[in-house]
């Protein structure tokens, strides 16, 4: 009990932060992106290699790397655990940019991913792992993430980041149970 405790309040704690850097944000509605002079995700690449590259860039706060990752579109949407739902590459990038100014880079691995793509389309289930610095020392937090990717002209680009609170028990699944026909 007290280590579901303990993981509860380092989640509460990392969600908090997040929260607390989204105060940061400026008032505009979805300011305009600067282009990168080339993008540094993989063009033509794969939804797989994409992920990756987000997800590096997050443990390394590399905000042009990050919105790389992106397709260049209106409606593109990320959504933080516990948090209002960003809209726009502008907001995105602020949004991102205020975390990455309060928490440094975000110590997040992906695990456990279920992946089911069609046509130009992708969806990627994560568990992703954070590792959170406490006063005793690093501590995990599980967050579940959904990915959507879609196939641009610039190649595979995440469209949504939608992350919810998890936890460790997420790493096992509830799958469905086999029908018995009689």
């Amino acid at each position: 009990m007290h280590a579901i405790q303990n993981h509860l309040r380092v989640v509460l704690s990392f969600m908090a932060s997040i929260n607390t850097a989204k105060c940061k944000l400026p008032a505009h509605k979805n300011p305009p992106m600067p282009k990168a002079s080339q993008p540094l995700a993989p063009v033509g690449g794969t939804p797989d290699a994409v992920e990756a590259s987000f997800y590096e860039a997050l443990q390394a706060a590399d905000i042009e790397k990050l919105m790389a990752c992106w397709a260049d579109e209106d409606d593109i949407v990320c959504i933080h655990p516990g948090g209002p739902r960003v809209v726009g590459a502008g907001a995105i990038r602020a949004a991102f940019d205020a975390i990455f100014g309060h928490e440094g880079s975000i110590h997040v691995h992906p695990e456990h991913i279920r992946r089911v793509t069609a046509m130009g389309s992708a969806v990627h289930c994560v568990l992703e792992r954070i590792e959170v610095m406490t006063g005793e020392g690093p501590v995990h937090a599980f967050v579940l993430a959904t990915n959507v990717y879609h196939q641009t002209p610039q190649g595979w680009r995440l469209v949504l980041h939608h992350a919810s609170p998890g936890t460790q028990d997420e790493v096992q699944e509830i799958n469905q149970a086999p029908q018995t026909l009689h």
